[in-house]
């Protein structure tokens, strides 16, 4: 009887882990910037979830993601010591929203490639605070008991995020106007064509290339409407022919994928304002490419 509640007890804990698991991962991969790095957080956070004297829990959902957040926290102390050694900048790991809607979880909010890259520059325990809130819409209280804090400064925490963001980035244009612009800058950038890129950028536009070492990426970001288009005007003629274009979708925003011989090579994602693209990102690592192979194949 004993060994016949145990195995109950273990389908139970399972099932309510199985629920909770959207929403782990939605707070660690925000927390992150790295689904790999989230899906590390979610599995150490099964093993304590196996571990635990769970009748004494009422909510596994809010103890899940406590233990989570309280996880990817202690991470990102260390991710953040890794990344100042990473060979150029460092973009966070894109996932195909398309194909995996875990991420989104309840709301999309805080999943955009520019969103997690500012909250990168935030510490930890402010960034938990802000994803809890803005993404998963925790009250204030549950925020305070999950980061180990007050209530009041559990607020802060949230307000100096927002201001943050406020200050570091403007306000995004819709879907349609994305895509829309980010057709406009791929065909200049395939062509070369300065005067259509110096109109689609905003004055001080930022391309970053993520290579993670690789050769042909830049290794320091690039800064202001002129140099960023004489900086895509040099390198179309080595980049662009021979490569294949596929639109896909990458952290709930349109995005180019661009593959050579099937192998993906680059992909290409924009953060947009009414005064054009403010950031341009880059990513050729090929480790945080492999969400895409999958569509090449299809």
């Amino acid at each position: 009887m004993h060994a016949e509640d145990d195995a109950d007890s273990l389908e139970r804990a399972t099932q309510e882990f199985i629920a909770a698991r959207p929403q782990l991962f939605g707070v660690a991969y925000r927390m992150l910037g790295s689904s790999t790095e989230a899906e590390d957080i979610v599995q150490e956070a099964w093993l304590r979830w196996q571990n635990t004297d769970r009748r004494e829990i009422v909510e596994p959902k809010a103890f899940l993601t406590t233990v989570t957040a309280r996880l990817a926290i202690n991470l990102a102390q260390s991710a953040r010591m890794r990344r100042e050694s990473y060979v150029g900048p460092w973009l966070p790991e894109p996932v195909d929203t398309s194909r995996d809607p875990n991420v989104g979880a309840e709301r999309a909010e805080a999943v955009e490639m520019a969103v997690l890259l500012v909250l990168e520059k935030l510490n930890p325990v402010e960034r938990a605070a802000y994803v809890l809130r803005e993404a998963f819409d925790y009250p204030y209280p549950q925020i305070a008991e999950i980061v180990d804090t007050s209530e009041a400064n559990a607020r802060q925490l949230v307000s100096r995020a927002r201001k943050h963001l406020a200050a570091e980035r403007r306000a995004p244009v819709d879907r349609a106007e994305h895509q829309r612009l980010l057709k406009v800058f791929l065909t200049a950038a395939q062509t070369g064509d300065l005067a259509t890129l110096e109109h689609v950028l905003s004055e001080d536009v930022i391309s970053y290339a993520d290579g993670g070492g690789i050769r042909g990426a830049s290794k320091i970001p690039v800064v202001g409407r002129q140099h960023v288009s004489r900086y895509l005007g040099a390198f179309a003629p080595r980049f662009w022919p021979g490569s294949e274009i596929s639109w896909v979708e990458a952290n709930d925003r349109p995005a180019v994928l661009v593959s050579s011989g099937g192998n993906p090579v680059a992909l290409l994602c924009v953060d947009a304002s009414s005064r054009g693209l403010e950031r341009i990102m880059w990513v050729m690592n090929p480790a945080k490419l492999a969400p895409y192979v999958a569509s090449l194949a299809d």
